[in-house]
């Protein structure tokens, strides 16, 4: 059993005084057994041996999770000042949240957290009238586990559906409404899993889901979606298969909505999380067929709005950038696709309101709006209100007032109300939050990668901070699956900016900053250039002076999981915290669980080829933890309730690095309980997971107490 020494401070009420009392704290990891699992990739021979740890359902892994989390917690709760760190962010954390407010029927809706409420609240008012409370997930469980995922209503308002989510899971119940009296009128729709809901006037809705897995539902594959049509009045045996039946063909993800008049039945089939097919069926026919718009997955393309049958489509297709074009319903194949906002040097990201379009592009990351007439005139650039990220500027085609949302590393979100016709905007909403973003700064800069590749970086930090190597600093990244990382402000980082803390963010490639062509840069056999462009971020950092290696951390959540699992392995000299978070680190086995074989155009697989294969398991992070290596101070964090990536993944990097890490760095692991891969996780989680992170990597970077209070460094 492995053992190491860590100090911890008893402080007296004068926290910076040299005679603080030191007491010694043995931490033992946890015995994790080892079994002879074996198996062959193209005639290598892997070693599995903690391959138990994948059964959710065992007391064995039960009585794990309980025995890692006993220790970890236990060193976490000898941190001196973790307590104050908590009650800090509990404080900036308690202020008033509002949404965009939306119409439905006679109502305007709209989601609002009191502050510290662990769910949001949806409220609506008819008119001027007063505000009340429709929906109060708070309600549903005592714990503030179960949350609401999503929220539909019929075409004039008078139903609603919604779904909610138990214990973080992505499998989802629908429970139908009268929107007027809030009763239930229907009984609730079970097993749903990624899906949307989408009513067809006030007859029914459209959801989708997969068969239930046999097995852990937690854990067991799910790869044959399939689009249904609930006919309210009906059970839910008898819902129709509307696209996914046969076996034939399988889709991995299947989602289906309707245009706003309601004519047009618009279908997406995936096989992987990029590309898919596109169908449309006309309503406005009995016994229509669905018409194909693309039949197979080189593009990712939508209906994003129609005038009668005239379709406006969203597509990368020979476009990498995106562009919207438009098309005759009747026959709707590329031939005859003609641009309506062709495609430009920076990627689109459309939305579509009060008889107008919204082209908002990123430009290095930061949103620039330009607003179109239905047939394409240039109307305005929107002024926005500073750098940094926009969202909205969407609605129904006759709401000529809509809001918009800015943001950026060092400004709260703001609300803004807009006039579509005039251009006019005003501040809507405001927080009025413990921070002022006049006493912090952000700048861009482009640092250079392995390859020579050019990649851009936004820095925040207090004005004034001194660049001497020794400021506490987070790297945080994802680089995967074209998500695109826009600076958008956080509260907890806020928190940890005010500690002196820098927080800085690459746009890695494997994002979509610049495109499909920078997606695609950072996947399968080129995968390696996004950990070389985390690398070359933290080099950065280093050579500039923001930062050293003794007061740096790594943190991405998810795919920026894996960065972080691959970054630390491959580089363990770089950093002195590595902060992986639900990640994806078994990279042989990923795909063998829920709906991870989706993610094999981002990743590839083992099973695909040799080369593959190899390629994957040279940066696998569960396979490249080297025994007799110094490892950072490491908190793997994870949920028991993750059905997206399974918390096995988490659970053998830990004990991989448990078992071969050596020197005093801790190496832990905080598994959450009845929670899942981030979304609807109550507050008071999310308060005390981040004041364990900050904590953790601020006790391990040598401080006693706060930087915010002293800059006393441990001796």
């Amino acid at each position: 059993m492995k053992k190491f020494i860590i100090y911890t401070s008893i402080l007296s009420l004068l926290a910076a005084c040299d005679s603080a009392e030191k007491k010694d704290t043995t931490l033992n990891y946890p015995e994790t057994k080892k079994e002879a699992v074996v198996d062959s990739y193209f005639g290598t021979e892997i070693k599995d041996p903690y391959r138990w740890l994948e059964n959710d359902m065992s007391d064995e892994t039960a009585s794990w999770v309980k025995a890692q989390n006993e220790v970890t917690f236990g060193y976490l709760n000898e941190i001196p000042f973790r307590t104050q760190l908590k009650e800090r962010l509990e404080k900036v954390w308690n202020y008033e949240k509002i949404s965009r407010p939306f119409k439905e029927g006679d109502y305007t809706y709209f989601y609002k957290n009191d502050g510290l409420q662990n769910q949001y609240v949806v409220y609506r008012k008819k008119g001027e009238g007063e505000e009340e409370v429709f929906l109060d997930p708070n309600t549903f469980s005592e714990d503030g586990t179960t949350s609401l995922a999503g929220l539909n209503f019929s075409k004039d308002g008078s139903l609603a559906a919604y779904s909610i989510s138990e214990g973080g899971s992505d499998w989802r119940k629908i429970i139908v409404i009268n929107a007027e009296t809030k009763e239930i009128i229907e009984d609730t729709i079970v097993d749903v899993k990624f899906s949307g809901i989408s009513w067809k006037g006030n007859e029914g809705f459209y959801y989708s889901s997969y068969d239930k897995p046999e097995g852990s539902e937690l854990s067991a594959k799910t790869d044959q979606h399939k689009l249904y049509y609930h006919k309210l009045g009906t059970k839910q045996n008898e819902d129709e298969v509307i696209f996914g039946a046969t076996d034939a063909e399988k889709h991995r993800y299947v989602g289906g909505y309707l245009t706003e008049d309601d004519r047009y039945l618009v279908i997406t089939a995936r096989v992987s999380t990029s590309g898919n097919k596109l169908f449309i069926k006309d309503l406005s026919k009995s016994n229509s067929k669905l018409i194909t718009v693309l039949n197979d997955t080189e593009s990712d393309t939508y209906v994003i709005d129609n005038v009668g049958p005239k379709l406006y489509l969203v597509t990368n297709l020979g476009a990498p950038n995106q562009k919207i074009v438009t098309v005759d319903a009747k026959d709707p194949r590329p031939t005859f696709w003609e641009d309506f906002i062709p495609e430009t040097e920076n990627v689109l990201s459309p939305s579509s309101g009060g008889g107008y379009f919204f082209a908002e592009y990123m430009v290095d990351a930061v949103s620039k709006v330009f607003q179109y007439d239905m047939n394409g005139k240039l109307v305005r650039e929107i002024e926005l209100p500073g750098v940094g990220s926009v969202g909205g500027f969407g609605g129904k085609k006759d709401e000529k007032e809509m809001y918009f949302t800015f943001t950026n590393y060092n400004t709260p979100g703001t609300l803004y109300k807009y006039d579509a016709d005039t251009g006019d905007y005003k501040v809507y909403w405001k927080p009025e939050i413990d921070f002022n973003p006049d006493d912090y700064e952000s700048k861009q800069v482009f640092y250079t990668s392995k390859d020579g590749t050019k990649i851009p970086m936004i820095i925040t930090h207090k004005k004034g901070l001194e660049l001497n190597g020794k400021n506490p600093t987070i790297l945080y990244g994802y680089g995967g699956f074209n998500v695109s990382l826009t600076p958008t402000f956080s509260t907890a980082n806020s928190v940890w900016m005010e500690q002196g803390g820098v927080y800085a963010v690459p746009n890695l490639r494997g994002g979509g900053e610049y495109g499909k062509k920078w997606h695609i840069a950072g996947t399968k056999m080129q995968k390696q250039n996004v950990f070389d462009d985390f690398i070359a971020a933290a080099e950065y950092l280093i050579d500039n002076r923001y930062t050293s290696p003794d007061y740096l951390a790594i943190r991405g959540g998810s795919n920026g999981g894996l960065l972080v699992g691959a970054t630390m392995t491959q580089r363990p000299d770089l950093m002195k915290v590595a902060l992986p978070a639900v990640g994806v680190l078994d990279m042989l086995r990923y795909h063998t669980f829920t709906a991870g074989a989706g993610w094999a155009y981002d990743y590839g697989t083992s099973e695909e080829s040799k080369e593959m294969f190899e390629y994957l398991k040279d940066y696998s992070p569960v396979h490249n933890v080297k025994a007799g290596t110094a490892y950072p101070a490491t908190l793997v964090t994870t949920s028991d309730h993750d059905d997206r990536v399974v918390p096995a993944h988490s659970f053998k990097f830990a004990a991989a690095l448990q078992e071969k890490h050596v020197g005093s760095n801790p190496v832990l692991i905080r598994i959450e309980t009845n929670a899942g891969h981030g979304a609807g996780t109550p507050v008071s989680k999310t308060i005390e997971q981040y004041a364990d992170i900050f904590s953790f990597t601020l006790y391990n970077m040598g401080y006693e107490v706060l930087p915010s209070k002293t800059d006393k460094i441990k001796g």
